[in-house]
């Protein structure tokens, strides 16, 4: 017999023992590689994978995380990504969902961009992978940032109720 499909956000959190993020929303790490790197931060593992979930009215808040991070659309409805790279003020927009003329289902995240993010729904699902591995030293909230504020006077403003 097949289990019937996850209902709404709540049923996902549960199936899946998701956890409250700092930065906002529920994940829980599904892989961590036992491969070690060398980083100028320390010593890290190669790559990360967590699921995330973001109900309607919930946000990913701007934070930065110092390794490349891929977000993947796996289910619920899209996902409005949001990325910023303070040194050069490149703006991207995306929506990550099933593939469409607008929509991608793969965000990706440089090391030292800002990003934030959005659902554009009930609750979108998405897989993340970092590389080098995820580490919560690795990772700031922009609001902390000395001089964060001056980045959203200009066209990065309409963005600021994701801080």
């Amino acid at each position: 017999m097949n289990p019937s499909p996850p209902s709404d956000a709540a049923d996902l959190i549960a199936r899946l023992s998701l956890e409250p993020h700092p930065e906002g929303g529920w994940y829980r790490e599904v892989h961590r590689s036992a491969e070690i790197v060398p980083t100028a931060r320390g010593p890290r593992a190669a790559t990360t994978s967590i699921y995330f979930l973001l109900e309607a009215g919930r946000k990913s808040r701007w934070h930065v995380v110092d390794s490349d991070e891929l977000w993947h659309h796996v289910g619920g409805a899209p996902l409005e990504l949001v990325t910023y790279g303070p040194q050069t003020r490149a703006f991207r927009h995306q929506v990550l969902g099933a593939v469409d003329p607008v929509r991608e289902p793969t965000g990706i995240v440089p090391p030292g961009v800002w990003q934030a993010a959005r659902s554009l729904g009930a609750y979108s699902l998405l897989a993340c992978d970092v590389s080098p591995g995820f580490d919560f030293e690795d990772f700031r909230f922009v609001a902390s940032l000395p001089g964060h504020d001056a980045h959203f006077a200009g066209p990065l403003a309409r963005y600021a109720d994701l801080l």
